[in-house]
């Protein structure tokens, strides 16, 4: 008999295919894609992946989160990363963000790392930083102990 809390196998995810329009407040606990649209809330606490036509237009709190489509609000996550094609508009909140496509707000990380595509436009609070050559960035960086409790004003939209 297989042992279903043996991590090292590769766990399958929900899949919200892209035709799927949810409004309201998303919630769950098994690995979750999002290919389709979602307007509200979306608190989950395990893996999250917003699939490359995802639509989230909702304030998104998980412990790992992928983005590969567009986000619209603000990403609260232990583990973020943004993929090359993706786009984050909204407040980031993370221990450890790795930035491929585009962030446009405050990023606010222990870890922050910016690659050769990622472009960001909004001010970054860190405690290390890594900033690729040909990283676009636009803002402020500011280095802090602990940048995940920043208490400093947000920028108005």
């Amino acid at each position: 008999m297989s042992n279903p809390y043996d991590t090292a196998k590769p766990r399958k995810a929900s899949v919200l295919g892209p035709t799927l329009k949810v409004k309201g407040e998303l919630t769950a606990e098994e690995d979750l894609m999002i290919q389709g649209s979602i307007e509200g809330s979306i608190k989950h606490s395990s893996s999250l992946t917003i699939g490359e036509s995802g639509h989230v237009k909702a304030n998104v709190a998980a412990e790992y989160i992928a983005v590969e489509g567009n986000v619209e609000g603000d990403i609260r996550a232990h583990l973020l990363t943004v993929g090359e094609g993706a786009t984050v508009k909204g407040e980031v909140v993370a221990d450890d963000v790795v930035v491929n496509g585009r962030v446009v707000g405050r990023l606010r990380g222990l870890k922050v790392r910016l690659t050769a595509t990622a472009r960001v436009e909004g001010d970054i609070i860190h405690k290390t930083i890594a900033i690729e050559s040909g990283a676009h960035f636009e803002g402020t960086v500011q280095r802090q102990d602990d940048p995940l409790s920043a208490k400093s004003p947000k920028s108005g939209s």
